[in-house]
């Protein structure tokens, strides 16, 4: 499963997410490689759900290497926004990848839709599925889910993405203005971690 019996090959051109996979499998003795690093082109995420995002990113990272491939497909599931971004999570953010131009389009959004930020639905959740691929088509999907709280200010310069305005249940702090073992102990990434290094420890 791992490229010279050490790193595994992570199906992602985005350095915050690869950054996070390599803090979170170091523990384990897994290092990390990324698509990007590799050559790998991205393919185009067409797909209706996370799982399937997912499958389609590992898949082409398999066949492309011949080597297994673990992909993510994340998001900000917000529920006043009918869960959007969702799977758009990413695509909000535009070709720059502004996520203060994605955090403006959701706090915008809920605004318009309840008439103001007091008064919305501010729940949301952190989804992240991964899937792990091989060059055969074989398969399989771990999912860690945070459900939390939004804020209207974004605050904290830790993390990436949404991470200023998401403060998960049970904290005070954002993503953002917590310390990356803090994040990384509750995050919706760890979680699906947690299942896949548990999955292949009994393989």
């Amino acid at each position: 499963m791992l490229i010279d019996g050490k790193r595994l090959l992570i199906a992602t051109h985005n350095p915050g997410k690869l950054r996070e996979f390599e803090f979170l499998l170091a523990p384990h003795g897994i290092g990390v490689e990324g698509a990007a690093a590799l050559g790998l082109p991205e393919p185009a995420e067409t797909g209706a759900t996370f799982a399937e995002n997912a499958l389609l990113k590992a898949r082409a990272a398999a066949e492309a290497t011949g080597l297994p491939a673990l992909a993510d497909d994340s998001g900000l599931v917000v529920y006043g926004l009918g869960g959007e971004p969702g799977i758009h999570s990413a695509r909000w953010a535009g070709p720059a990848r502004d996520f203060e131009l994605a955090i403006r389009k959701v706090l915008d959004g809920l605004r318009r839709r309840f008439g103001s930020f007091a008064a919305a639905d501010k729940r949301a959740a952190f989804v992240a599925v991964l899937c792990l691929c091989h060059p055969d088509g074989r398969h399989r999907f771990f999912e860690g889910r945070v459900e939390g709280t939004l804020v209207d200010t974004p605050r904290g310069a830790r993390g990436f993405g949404y991470d200023p305005i998401f403060v998960p249940d049970g904290f005070e702090k954002t993503f953002a203005e917590m310390t990356a073992e803090e994040k990384h102990a509750i995050s919706h990434r760890r979680l699906a971690l947690d299942a896949f290094v548990a999955a292949i420890e009994q393989d």
